[in-house]
């Protein structure tokens, strides 16, 4: 059996997605066929629907700039952590040196 060749991952523009996210908020078509007429992954444009339905407080969750301030921080968690990290070996080594 032939495996599929994966695609190449694709990024879509904020725009894109709310015109999907429209489409499929009309109601004349399902999630599954707006995916398959625009070739994109079903589970992607039903992760683009629930999303725009938390940002809208149509459900709850975190919205998306939430989601993004989450990352930040995290990121900057991150730093902090290295830099703390950085700072113990070069406590330990100076300790050595001095003595």
């Amino acid at each position: 059996m032939g495996k599929k060749k994966a695609r190449p991952r694709r990024s879509f523009t904020p725009e894109f997605k709310a015109e999907i996210v429209e489409l499929c908020r009309r109601g004349d078509r399902s999630v599954g066929q707006v995916a398959k007429d625009f070739d994109l992954p079903e589970p992607a444009v039903r992760e683009w629907v629930r999303q725009a339905r938390v940002d809208a407080g149509e459900r709850d969750g975190l919205t998306s700039s939430e989601r993004e301030e989450l990352a930040a921080l995290r990121r900057g968690n991150r730093r902090l952590r290295e830099d703390v990290e950085i700072l113990k070996r070069a406590t330990a080594f100076f300790a050595t040196e001095t003595r």
